[in-house]
C-alpha cells in the first residue's frame, strides 16, 4: 500500500497549526522560518509513530514532499502550489475540486490531480487564501460570490460560488516578472527594428495604449515597455490586482508607487476604485502612470493623465482588433454615472494617446504540433480627428504576410523617436527580422 501524502496532511496539519497559534513569534519572516522548523518536527514525529503502529512509512522523498505540504497548505495555495511554482505552467482552470485543468506555456493541456476532497473544502481553502494571501482581505461568499485576488509575486485568482453548479476557480501564473524588450525579441513578440521603435517611443514620453485579448500578454508586455524608463522617473501603477510588480524591481525602477483598488465591504463601504486611484497619481507627484487594465470608467481620468501630468504614460485595454480600440474606449467611458459626449472623448483620445499597440495570440494545433505564439501585430500612431468623428490614425505598424507587425506609414512624430535614440534605417520595409544572433 503506497503512502498516501494528502491523508498524512489532514493528520498533521491540526498539530501543526496548534503549535504555531501558541507560538509568540511576530513578523512574517520569522513566522515562516519558525514555522518551517516546527513542521519538520513534527512531521519527522508523524513518522516515527506510524512506524512504531505498523503503519506504511514514507520513503525521504515523500516525506519530504509531506513537509512541503504542510507548509502550502498554511502558507501558500495547498495543492495548486506546486503548479503554480511551475515555470511551465501558465493557466490553472477548476471546475470544481476533482476538475482540475493545466495549461501550459507551449499549449499543451492536461487534466491535474483534485485539490482538495470535496467543494466544501476548496470553498474553505479560497475563504482563507482571500482573507490572508492578498495586500487586503477579500470577502467571498454567498453575498460575495466573485473574487479576484492577486496572491504572491506570480499568481493571479479569480473564483466563483453559487452563481455556478460548483466552485470554479481560473488562476493566471505570470511568467515573465522581469521582461524586457529584449526577452519579447528573442521569443518572437518584436523583432529588432519593432524593439527600437518602441524603446524610443517610451523614451521620448510618448502615451502608449496596449490592447489585445484575453491572454494575449498585455501585462507582461506593459512590464517590458516599463523597463526601458529611466530608474530614477517616478512612476505610479494602478491595478484592480497587482500584476505589474514594478515595485520589487528596486535594481530597474527605484521610485514607485505600487496602488491597488480595494473592494467595498458586504454595506459597499469602503471601496477604492481605480478611478480614484489614478487621479490620487497625479498627486503624488508621479511622472508617468501605467495601469494594468483598464476595464471601465477610469479611462477618463486616465486620459487626462496622459494628457496633462503623466507624459509617457502606458495602460492596456481588452480589444480584438487596432480599429476597434476608439469604439472600445466609448463603451467604457460611458460605463459609469459619467457622460460623455463622444465627439469630446475622441478629441481627448486624439490629444492624449499616441500610440496604440496591438497584441495577438495565436494558439492552434497542426501535424507539426501545437502553435503557440504571442506578437505585435499592429502599430497605430494615434493624432486628434481630421475630417471625422474618431481621432485620425497612422498606420504604422501592419500585419505582415504571417501576421506580425511590419512598418508601412513613417509617424508624424519621427523626428522625436529619432531624437530619442531610433535609427530610421530600422524602419524599412524588410520583413520579420529577430535580430538578436
Amino acid at each position: 500500500m503506497s503512502f498516501d501524502v494528502q491523508q498524512a496532511v489532514r493528520e498533521v496539519l491540526p498539530t501543526v497549526t496548534q503549535a504555531l497559534d501558541a507560538a509568540a513569534v511576530t513578523g512574517d519572516e520569522a513566522v515562516r522560518e519558525y514555522a518551517r522548523a516546527v513542521i519538520t518536527d513534527l512531521v519527522r514525529e508523524h513518522v516515527d509513530s506510524r512506524a512504531l503502529a505498523g503503519r506504511d512509512a514514507p520513503t525521504l522523498q515523500e516525506e519530504r514532499r509531506l513537509a512541503e505540504a504542510v507548509y502550502n497548505e498554511i502558507f501558500a495555495l495547498g495543492r495548486l502550489q506546486p503548479f503554480v511554482d511551475d515555470p511551465e505552467v501558465e493557466n490553472i482552470d477548476v471546475n470544481g475540486c476533482d476538475q482540475v485543468w493545466i495549461t501550459y506555456r507551449d499549449g499543451r493541456k492536461a487534466l491535474g490531480p483534485p485539490i482538495a476532497d470535496s467543494d466544501e473544502e476548496l470553498v474553505g481553502n479560497v475563504r482563507r487564501w482571500a482573507a490572508y494571501q492578498g495586500q487586503t482581505a477579500r470577502d467571498f461568499s454567498i453575498a460575495r460570490p466573485r473574487l479576484h485576488l492577486s496572491v504572491g509575486h506570480r499568481t493571479r485568482i479569480a473564483a466563483l460560488m453559487g452563481v455556478t453548479p460548483r466552485p470554479c476557480l481560473s488562476i493566471r501564473r505570470h511568467g515573465l516578472l522581469e521582461a524586457d524588450l529584449d526577452d519579447l525579441m528573442v521569443n518572437g513578440t518584436v523583432d529588432k527594428g519593432l524593439r527600437a521603435f518602441l524603446a524610443a517611443a517610451v523614451r521620448a514620453h510618448k502615451d502608449i495604449v496596449i490592447t489585445g485579448g484575453m491572454g494575449d500578454g498585455k501585462t507582461t508586455f506593459a512590464r517590458a515597455l516599463a523597463a526601458e524608463i529611466d530608474p530614477d522617473e517616478r512612476i505610479a501603477t494602478v491595478e484592480k490586482e497587482y500584476e505589474l510588480f514594478l515595485h520589487l524591481q528596486t535594481d530597474r525602477h527605484r521610485d514607485v508607487l505600487a496602488m491597488e483598488a480595494r473592494e467595498g465591504n458586504t454595506e459597499g463601504l469602503g471601496a477604492i476604485t481605480m478611478r480614484q486611484l489614478i487621479e490620487d497619481a497625479l498627486r503624488f507627484n508621479a511622472r508617468r502612470i501605467i495601469v494594468g487594465e483598464v476595464r471601465g470608467d477610469e479611462l477618463v481620468p486616465m486620459l487626462e493623465a496622459m494628457n496633462t501630468g503623466g507624459s509617457g504614460s502606458i495602460c492596456t485595454m481588452h480589444a480584438d482588433s487596432a480599429d476597434q480600440v476608439f469604439a472600445r474606449m466609448l463603451i467604457l467611458a460611458g460605463s459609469g454615472a459619467l457622460s460623455i459626449a463622444p465627439d469630446t472623448l475622441f478629441r481627448t483620445i486624439g490629444m492624449a494617446v499616441d500610440f496604440v499597440v496591438h497584441l495577438r495570440h495565436e494558439l492552434r494545433h497542426d501535424i507539426d504540433g501545437v502553435i503557440n505564439r504571442r506578437y505585435v501585430a499592429e502599430v497605430n500612431e494615434v493624432l486628434p480627428p481630421g475630417d471625422g468623428l474618431e481621432p485620425a490614425v497612422n498606420h504604422v505598424y501592419v500585419p505582415g504576410p504571417d501576421g506580425r507587425a511590419v512598418p508601412n506609414t513613417i509617424p508624424q512624430c519621427m523626428e522625436e523617436l529619432v531624437a530619442a535614440g531610433f535609427d530610421p534605417d530600422l524602419f524599412a520595409p524588410r520583413g520579420w527580422d529577430r535580430g538578436y544572433a
